[in-house]
């Protein structure tokens, strides 16, 4: 059904409200988010949304969900669309494919700029921006059933410098091409984006809004999400969050409360839904809901007596009833994490902590992305004035690049969207030792052994506990370099190393037995059992592998065919390698380093 229909067959005193999942990079991050959208479908939400990569990066993955939830589940389904990368035959092939799986509803959206784009060039000209792809679909016999939304920016689009007068206007051309609902950007100003809804409305766009809201899961991701999205935030959200900032489970706590009040607040000012950004997770969705009288029954409730006459009602359940729910569980319940590979608690949660580039590769949430099918990696170089990097023409010239970011001259790299962390601080000498030799580093971190949770720089989770880290670095190597590393964790290292290696050309060398995980941060907190939350292994490597080179390729792209630049990033792409390498004695914070740099053959 049209989510129009839906909306307007909805109850207008109770809350509608929306989920928004994203493809997984994995297979089994794939499989696993099956299993929590039949678990979060139990939830009664009025539809779901299905996120498109940029150019449909992940155009059969999106295609997969979309249809399952639209078939198997039976829930009506929004399949997101773009314009990046995108020609006719392209967006017909998508449209079409969404038709056969039964989805009547798309999201049409301009998409983010290519990774490596100063300023967004549209492959084909007829789609430049969502306008042109409302006004396609709605023009085209074959596709204009469809029910068409787009985007909106209570804050202001983040690409576009413009009035908040001009911006109404842009999507009032949208409206006016055919767009039938509106689903905005994450917000967490309430009155702003209330009063944001009267001058939509008085601009004579009637058609349903549906304000977007994204659960803060994290500091970290609730930064990189506002900066990347230039949302506004409040100075009491700030005041609030920088006290706990490094107690995951309170900054998470915070993120249901807030979302609660603000959806209380959007229902008082007349707002009849909401749509969550789930980032493919539940828990926070779930306690959310929970709050707001909405959840229903969602735990297993105990044993109840089958009986006719179900009297009285909390002991006794009917056979019909018993019967219907048994059939629901079975179809919904999935068998419990392995404890023993650091999936802890219930599937609910084993993964509610961050999943990012060293997360879990199981995890329907690895690889997170950012809203509506880009990533913070994704999204940096179009923001990036190219002049910041320079123009590298020699080896040389990026050894310097990479060494004025570690010595806070610049702030980013394309392989990194912030300023150097105070954690990074703590090993500089020798991430400056190796970057110096032109061993570019990319990724690091201390080694650990039972600090407070409340350590300012590298604490996380509740107060009263212990956390630990491995010692790890990462660079991009030449390949004799790799055959010298890899020599000497044969012969010196002991055990005590591991490594991966990896090529654009997808070679692949390393002493980890297939199947192996590494825990390399873990937390042990009053009451709870042992928290793995950053964990390198061959899937993890691997995906980060094929990202880290696409960096590299979309770099080059800012420079014009046959530069110097251009020839340079890409021979760098083609024939460097990928190093991540582990120490295990988290008890020595010099153990790797030692490693590196002294021994029977130094490396450096």
């Amino acid at each position: 059904m049209k989510l129009t229909d839906r909306i307007a067959q909805h109850d207008p005193n109770r809350l509608f409200y929306t989920f928004e999942f994203f493809p997984p990079k994995t297979d089994q991050g794939f499989e696993n988010l099956v299993s929590r959208i039949a678990r979060m479908v139990a939830l009664n939400p009025l539809s779901v949304s299905v996120t498109w990569g940029a150019g449909g990066t992940t155009k059969d993955r999106s295609l997969d969900l979309a249809g399952l939830t639209q078939l198997e589940h039976g829930i009506d389904t929004t399949l997101h669309l773009t314009c990046t990368n995108m020609v006719q035959g392209t967006v017909d092939a998508a449209l079409r494919e969404a038709k056969e799986r039964g989805i009547e509803n798309i999201l049409a959206l301009r998409g983010d700029p290519p990774r490596g784009s100063e300023h967004w060039i549209p492959t084909d000209s007829r789609f430049q921006h969502g306008v042109d792809l409302v006004r396609y679909i709605k023009s085209t016999p074959e596709f204009a059933h469809f029910c068409v939304g787009v985007a909106a920016y209570p804050d202001g689009h983040p690409d576009r410098d413009t009035t908040e007068d001009r911006e109404l206007d842009h999507l009032k051309e949208k409206v006016n091409a055919g767009a039938e609902f509106i689903i905005t950007q994450l917000f967490y100003d309430v009155n702003g984006f209330l009063q944001w809804v009267k001058k939509v409305r008085e601009k004579g766009i009637t058609v349903p809004i549906i304000p977007g809201i994204m659960p803060i899961q994290t500091y970290a991701s609730f930064l990189r999400m506002t900066k990347l999205c230039a949302t506004s935030v409040p100075p009491k959200m700030m005041s609030d969050l920088v006290p706990i900032r490094h107690d995951d489970q309170k900054v998470k706590d915070y993120g249901v409360r807030l979302a609660v009040d603000m959806i209380r607040q959007l229902q008082a000012g007349g707002i009849q839904g909401v749509h969550f950004c789930t980032l493919n997770l539940e828990k926070s969705i779930i306690r959310i809901l929970e709050a707001l009288g909405l959840a229903g029954d969602v735990s297993h409730s105990s044993n109840k007596l089958i009986a006719d006459d179900a009297v009285p009602p909390e002991r006794t359940v009917t056979p019909h009833t018993a019967a219907d729910r048994a059939t629901k569980e079975l179809a919904t319940s999935v068998p419990e994490p392995d404890a023993s590979k650091g999936e802890i608690n219930s599937a609910a949660d084993w993964d509610d902590f961050p999943n990012g580039r060293f997360g879990d590769f199981k995890s329907p949430a690895y690889g997170e992305t950012d809203r509506w099918g880009s990533s913070a990696l994704q999204s940096k170089a179009a923001t990036t004035p190219v002049s910041h990097w320079g123009n590298p023409k020699t080896v040389n010239d990026l050894t310097s690049l990479f060494l004025r970011y570690l010595h806070s001259k610049i702030t980013t790299t394309p392989f990194s969207s912030t300023p150097l962390s105070p954690e990074s601080l703590m090993i500089f000498p020798h991430l400056e030792k190796l970057t110096s030799k032109g061993w570019w580093t990319v990724g690091s971190q201390p080694a650990i052994n039972g600090a407070p949770s409340t350590d300012e720089v590298v604490g996380w989770g509740p107060r009263g506990g212990y956390v630990y880290q491995k010692c790890f670095v990462e660079f991009f190597v030449a390949e004799q370099d790799v055959n010298r590393i890899a020599r000497k964790v044969d012969s010196e290292g002991a055990g005590w190393i591991s490594y991966f290696a990896g090529t654009a050309k997808g070679d692949v060398l390393t002493n980890v037995p297939e199947g192996g995980r590494n825990a390399v941060t873990w937390g042990v907190f009053p009451g709870q059992e042992i928290a793995q939350t950053t964990i390198i292994e061959k899937e993890s490597f691997l995906s980060w592998k094929d990202e880290a080179f696409s960096i590299w390729d979309e770099w080059a792209s800012f420079y014009p065919p046959e530069s110097q630049e251009r020839r340079l990033l890409e021979d760098v792409r083609d024939k460097r390698w990928l190093v991540s390498l582990v120490h295990h004695d988290y008890m020595d914070p010099n153990a790797l380093w030692t490693f590196l740099f002294k021994g029977a053959t130094p490396l450096l």
